[in-house]
């Protein structure tokens, strides 16, 4: 099994990138999936999270009211910190039984937007940079997902620098290009990530 940690800012594209793996065959843990289901309705985890900040962070359905909760731990480092303590060890947990469930030769994509930001990276055999230019990310951000300037400007900033994510990655995978070229550098990373998940990992030399 080859584990790999995927991460990009945003706008870069990543979630694209996960989508062509997963096409050629790799198996995918999303952190942000997971984050969303270990709090679904009816679970310890949401238990948990109303416990630290009470009922008004649910919605009239019964489950987490995102945005109210957002509004809640962004403009506050310490309560973003507990949050962060109920959320990650179910997060983590979940994504090792998902981990362990693969095929012994599978390549295991783990896509975690904060990757850099958390020093995750030594927890995989290869980390996946996927990069694009700020200019780039700004304009998909706008355009694509319908984000004022403002917004998207502050969330690019609250993340590593593009510096620092380069820093970490084993590959990176340019996504300032048209989607045939993606589809064609993510075919090559694809063929090196499978031939290393068949190659017998070599004990650590002392």
């Amino acid at each position: 099994m080859l584990t790999v940690g995927l991460t990009g800012g945003i706008g870069a594209g990543k979630s694209e990138v996960s989508r062509l793996l997963v096409e050629c065959g790799a198996v995918l843990i999303d952190a942000d999936r997971i984050a969303r289901e270990v709090v679904a309705p009816g679970t310890p985890g949401l238990a948990e999270v109303v416990e630290a900040f009470g009922e008004d962070v649910l919605g009239p359905d019964g489950g987490l009211d995102r945005p109210k909760l957002g509004s809640i731990v962004f403009s506050d480092p310490g309560r973003l910190a507990v949050l962060n303590s109920i959320v990650h060890p179910l997060v983590g947990a979940r994504s090792r039984e998902l981990e362990a469930a693969a095929a012994p030769d599978a390549v295991v994509v783990h896509d975690v937007p904060l990757l850099t930001e958390n020093g995750l990276a030594p927890l995989y055999d290869v980390v996946i940079v996927v990069d694009a230019a700020p200019e780039t990310q700004l304009d998909r951000l706008v355009r694509l997902r319908g984000m004022t300037e403002e917004d998207a400007r502050a969330r690019m900033a609250a993340q590593a620098t593009r510096e620092k994510r380069r820093e970490i990655a084993d590959i990176v995978i340019d996504n300032d290009v048209p989607l045939e070229e993606l589809e064609r550098r993510v075919k090559d990373v694809w063929a090196e990530l499978a031939r290393r998940a068949r190659t017998p990992k070599q004990p650590a030399q002392e």
